[in-house]
């Protein structure tokens, strides 16, 4: 066997044990993977304020202190909400059940039978025997869940802990891993900068913004159907959150809310729950948008909604960040290589330098 044939089966060795290593490394890091991606988020959206932190108390005392405040501003608020959620969803799911037994939704079976007689003819479908098998379906699904519910407890404990001791870690040795990113990035100084930036801009304006604007419709439709005495207002609220963060808006939620409160009689509620939704909630997007976008790039509607659909189905409830994050990373390296026209290699730029 000559020398080049020796360095030929070195190298493909040496390549294979690479692999199998990256991969044995991937299948530890894989059970990690979503809370370390939650982490990464918290530390990127408090960034500016672990900034001033470390200029007054150096980096692991700042690092302390700002895992600490995403403990106490992010997640016991979320627990609270997320807790206060399912205990809503399993009451409403039963409040349902129980109105269609008592036959407070009389006039919705008569509305449906008076659409089925216009487009279906004497044919019936029985809504109030379906509804009713639906809720009991959902009922008995969540009681087979119970069962398994320490287990699910557990494991989201366990992934909090990651998350806030890995967002300690990615506060206090931010610098160094941009450093290590900016390094490993194969192209000159000035288009990585470039990127670096347009990417953050981007992210800043499609998720942070995103974000807070959904938050912000959420509770206030929560509070308005707590004040007009709507059962599980937080769980409408959440829910109206999750439409804000689609391509949709809260509407979705009290308009039809509103039109039941007409059709029931109650027009003052109705006329209420129309007015403060349209002029108070819903409005709340035209005006906190525009400040929070001010000089910044945004990304295109459909790609925020496949971003986010595609994101949650590949990552789960992660993808709510994850996918919109990834999405703006590709789209601030589209519009920095469009802009150049090609992408300036380190090596082309030395190139260039070379040349008279």
């Amino acid at each position: 066997m000559s020398i080049t044939d020796r360095e030929h089966v070195t190298a493909v060795l040496f390549y294979a044990a690479l692999a199998v290593f990256l991969y044995v490394v991937f299948m530890m890091i894989e059970p990690f993977l979503v809370p370390l991606g939650w982490a990464a988020v918290l530390a990127i959206v408090f960034h500016p304020v672990h900034t001033q932190l470390e200029r007054r108390h150096g980096p692991s005392r700042a690092a302390g202190l700002s895992t600490a405040a995403v403990a106490v501003i992010v997640v016991a608020p979320l627990l609270i909400v997320m807790t206060a959620f399912v205990r809503e969803a399993v009451q409403a799911t039963s409040d349902v059940q129980q109105a269609i037994s008592d036959g407070r939704l009389a006039w919705a079976e008569r509305a449906w039978d008076w659409v089925q007689r216009r487009a279906v003819g004497e044919r019936r479908f029985d809504v109030a025997g379906a509804a009713v098998d639906l809720a009991k379906r959902i009922a008995a699904f969540l009681a087979a869940q119970v069962g398994n519910l320490l287990q699910n407890i557990a494991v989201f404990v366990f992934d909090l802990v990651i998350t806030l001791f890995a967002a300690f870690f990615f506060f206090r040795d931010g610098d160094a891993i941009m450093l290590s990113i900016r390094r490993t990035l194969p192209v000159e100084e000035a288009f990585k900068e470039r990127l670096i930036r347009q990417t953050r801009e981007l992210v800043s304006a499609t998720v942070a913004s995103a974000g807070i604007v959904a938050g912000v419709q959420g509770l206030l439709g929560g509070l308005l159907f707590a004040a007009l005495g709507i059962d599980a207002p937080v769980f409408w609220g959440v829910v109206m959150m999750f439409f804000c963060l689609l391509p949709f808006g809260a509407w979705v939620v009290w308009l039809p809310a509103a039109l039941l409160f007409f059709a029931s009689g109650d027009w003052l509620r109705g006329v209420i729950l129309a007015g403060v939704g349209l002029g108070v909630v819903s409005a709340a997007d035209n005006v906190l948008r525009p400040w929070l976008l001010s000089g910044h790039a945004r990304m295109n509607g459909l790609l925020v909604l496949i971003s986010l659909l595609g994101g949650m189905s590949v990552f789960g409830a992660l993808g709510l960040v994850l996918g919109p994050t990834l999405m703006a990373t590709a789209v601030g390296i589209l519009r920095t290589y469009t802009n150049d026209g090609t992408v300036p290699t380190r090596s082309r730029s030395a190139d260039l330098a070379r040349r008279p």
